[in-house]
């Protein structure tokens, strides 16, 4: 059982980074496996809107870490997606990766896994981005996990996130709801639904 945590802040070992290793220490108390990838550091391009993706099964660009944490989802039994906010919502980085990596994958392979988002901020702007992130989810066939509370901590230094004491607690609840469901769906052994044949309507005829 396995989560992996994705942080799309470009502070490597920032505020997002400290959250998501709450969740991680939390999650390993439960006894689930997690991984943390970091990729807001770098510049990370766009979707194109190539439909390369669609003819191999992979994101055309290979300069980044895109298709590396698309094959590490296929296995994952949860995702979590971290982020700062800039300008109320989610990172430039955190979004263009976010786009491809979901765009890109096989949707069948991430069908009624877990997710989950954080969203790390100094003052405002943390519920439209949790809303941005949350959506990638449910486009995806994806339960969206939650806590008691929206899954955001405040502060402008690492320090300052465990000061943040109700939002420490949110996190820790957050990844014991996570390993809770995981092990509820191992322990069901249930097959996956099927679906109906997709269809595609638009709007414009």
């Amino acid at each position: 059982m396995k989560v992996l945590l994705i942080n799309g802040s470009p502070r490597q070992k920032g505020c997002t980074f400290t959250g998501l290793s709450i969740i991680k220490d939390q999650l390993a108390q439960n006894g689930i496996d997690s991984e943390i990838y970091q990729v807001g550091n770098k510049p990370v391009a766009g979707c194109i809107a190539c439909l390369g993706c669609r003819k191999t099964g992979k994101c055309v660009f290979n300069d980044d870490l895109v298709n590396t944490v698309a094959e590490a989802m296929k296995e994952a039994d949860g995702i979590i997606l971290g982020s700062a906010v800039h300008f109320a919502s989610a990172t430039g980085a955190a979004t263009s990766f976010f786009d491809r990596l979901f765009y890109s994958i096989d949707k069948t392979a991430l069908k009624l896994k877990f997710g989950a988002c954080i969203v790390s901020c100094r003052r405002g702007g943390a519920t439209a981005t949790f809303d941005q992130l949350n959506k990638y989810f449910t486009i995806c066939q994806m339960p969206v996990v939650s806590s008691s509370y929206w899954n955001q901590i405040h502060g402008y230094t690492p320090e300052d996130v465990y000061k943040d004491e109700e939002g420490v607690r949110t996190l820790k609840v957050l990844a014991n709801n996570m390993a809770y469901l995981i092990k509820c769906k191992y322990a069901a052994n249930i097959p996956l639904p099927d679906e109906p044949e997709r269809v595609m309507t638009n709007f414009i005829r």
